[in-house]
């Protein structure tokens, strides 16, 4: 078995530069066997993700290009390139990209993928794990 060889994976510069259009997902980690789940996200000017909860992940977010605003429980967070936020499981948040757009890389545990399995007894439903 090959030894799994470190790769330059993107120019984050590249896919940040000018970005437009609506939010989109510029870049997404895809190696085989990998432990980790990253994705570049561009929104422009304005736009946002709406308020939700991760249950069962922290994530990371690394602000790469312009601005905007965190929104939680707690105090909201100016948001600007270079910026690093912790968002830990089971916090509520939203981001909203200021007037620059905001380009951002989120990194996190990758979750499991669903498989089919055997039910446990008296459990309705498809079996999934």
């Amino acid at each position: 078995m090959e030894s799994p060889v470190p790769s330059v994976l993107c120019d984050v510069g590249a896919l940040t530069a000018g970005a437009s259009g609506g939010a989109a997902v510029r870049w997404k980690l895809a190696e085989s066997g990998r432990q980790l789940d990253a994705n570049v996200v561009h929104l422009t000017a304005g736009q946002r993700v709406d308020a939700h909860t991760e249950p069962d992940l922290d994530v990371l977010l690394l602000v790469l290009a312009g601005d905007g605003t965190l929104e939680s429980a707690g105090p909201n967070e100016a948001l600007a390139a270079g910026g690093l936020v912790w968002l830990p499981h089971g916090s509520r948040r939203a981001l909203v990209a200021g007037a620059a757009g905001l380009s951002y890389l989120t990194v996190h545990r990758r979750r499991p993928g669903m498989r089919i399995g055997s039910r446990p007894p008296g459990a309705a439903g498809p079996a999934v794990g």
